[in-house]
C-alpha cells in the first residue's frame, strides 16, 4: 500500500464518492453513496480508507511477491513440513479445495507449479512450447495433495516444488472483505470493483439499482446487454485480455491446470453470484470446462448465473439469466 492515498472523488450530486488506486497488482475502484450532508465526504473517505487498508492486509497475506507472506511460507516448505497459518487463510484454502472438487480440478490453487516461461504471451512468443515440457509442468498440480490439519491450522504441500497461488480467488475475497468493512461502518450503498471482480449493494444516488454492462469481446468498449446487480457480485474471465497468435490460432492466457495448455472454445465468461469470492472462483473454471459442462454445473447451483460467449460469437446463458438490451 502506498503511503499517500489517492484523492476522494465526489460527483455533482454530493452523494457518490470514490477512490481509484492499484492494489493486488490490479486496478481497485471503491465507490460509496452517502446522504448529501456536509460531512458526507468525510464519512465516505474514512470508510473507503478502511476498505483499502483491509485489501492491503489481505494482499500481504496472500501475495507471492513477498517472501514473508503466508502463501510463500507454505510454498517454501512444500514436501518438507506443514506451515501453521492464520484462520482466514486456512478457511480460504478449505473453500478453494471444495471448489476444486466441484469443478473436477478446473479450479486448482496449486496451478503455481506451472513454469511461467512456457507461456509468456508476449510478442516474442511465436511457437508452442515443447509438449514434454508442458506435460512435466502439470505434474505438480494437484489440489488433492494439499494436506490440511484443522487441529493446528497447518497446511502442507505433499511434494517438493508444489506451489499454491490465489490468483483465481484472491481478488474476489478481498472485494468481499472490503464491502463487509464498509457495511460495518454504516455504508448502505456502494460498489467494490477489483479489476472486474465486482460486488455491489444498496442503490445508486438516484435510488435505482446498480447495473453493469456485459462487454462485447470483439468491441470491449461496447456493452451488448445490461444486468441489475444490487446485492450481487460479478466476475468476468475472457481471452481478449491477454493472448498470443500462433499459426493463425488464438491462445489465451487462461491455462487449463489439468493439461498445461490454454483453454479453447470460449471468448468470455461472466458469473453472477451472491458474493465476489464465489463469482471470481467460478469464472475461470467455467472457461476451462467449456459451455456445455460449465452451464450444466451452474444450473445446479442455487442463486448463481452465467453468460458465455464462444469462439463463434454464440451467446449462452444459464437458466436464471434474463438479458435486456
Amino acid at each position: 500500500m502506498t503511503s499517500t492515498l489517492p484523492p476522494l472523488l465526489t460527483d455533482r450530486s454530493g452523494r457518490l464518492h470514490k477512490k481509484v488506486l492499484r492494489l493486488m497488482g490490479n486496478r481497485l475502484e471503491i465507490s460509496v453513496v452517502t446522504d448529501n450532508v456536509p460531512d458526507g465526504p468525510g464519512i465516505a473517505g474514512a470508510a473507503i480508507d478502511a476498505a483499502i487498508a483491509e485489501v492491503s492486509r489481505i494482499e500481504a497475506l496472500l501475495t507471492t511477491f513477498r517472501p514473508d507472506s503466508q502463501t510463500n511460507q507454505i510454498n517454501a516448505m512444500a514436501g518438507v513440513v506443514p506451515v501453521v497459518v492464520d484462520a482466514e487463510v486456512f478457511a480460504l484454502i478449505e473453500r478453494s479445495l471444495k471448489l476444486s472438487g466441484l469443478t473436477q480440478g478446473a479450479f486448482d490453487i496449486t496451478y503455481g507449479g506451472i513454469d511461467k516461461r512456457l507461456w509468456n504471451f508476449d510478442t516474442t512468443m511465436d511457437a508452442l512450447p515443447d509438449p514434454e515440457q508442458v506435460r512435466q509442468s502439470v505434474q505438480l498440480i494437484d489440489y488433492r495433495k494439499v494436506q490440511l490439519n484443522p487441529a493446528d491450522r497447518s497446511v502442507m504441500l505433499a511434494e517438493a516444488g508444489m506451489r499454491i497461488g490465489f490468483g483465481g480467488i484472491g481478488k474476489g475475497y478481498a472485494a468481499e472483505r472490503a464491502r463487509y468493512v464498509m457495511q460495518q461502518l454504516g455504508i448502505q450503498s456502494g460498489v467494490v470493483n477489483a479489476a472486474g471482480d465486482l460486488t455491489a449493494w444498496g442503490t445508486q444516488p438516484n435510488g435505482q439499482p446498480w447495473t453493469i454492462g456485459i462487454a462485447d469481446p470483439n468491441a470491449r468498449q461496447t456493452a451488448f446487454s445490461r444486468l441489475s446487480i444490487s446485492g450481487y457480485a460479478v466476475a468476468t474471465s475472457g481471452d481478449y485480455e491477454k493472448y498470443v497468435l500462433i499459426g493463425g490460432k488464438r491462445y489465451s492466457h487462461t491455462i487449463d491446470p489439468r493439461t498445461g495448455y490454454p483453454v479453447l472454445g470460449l471468448k468470455s465468461v461472466t458469473v453472477i453470484a451472491p458474493n465476489a469470492e464465489l463469482a471470481d472462483a467460478l469464472a475461470t473454471p467455467i472457461m476451462v470446462m467449456g459451455p456445455q459442462v460449465g452451464l450444466h454445473l451452474i444450473n445446479q447451483l442455487p442463486n448463481i448465473g452465467c453468460i458465455l460467449i464462444d469462439d463463434h460469437d454464440r451467446l449462452f446463458t444459464s437458466k436464471t439469466i434474463r438479458l435486456t438490451a
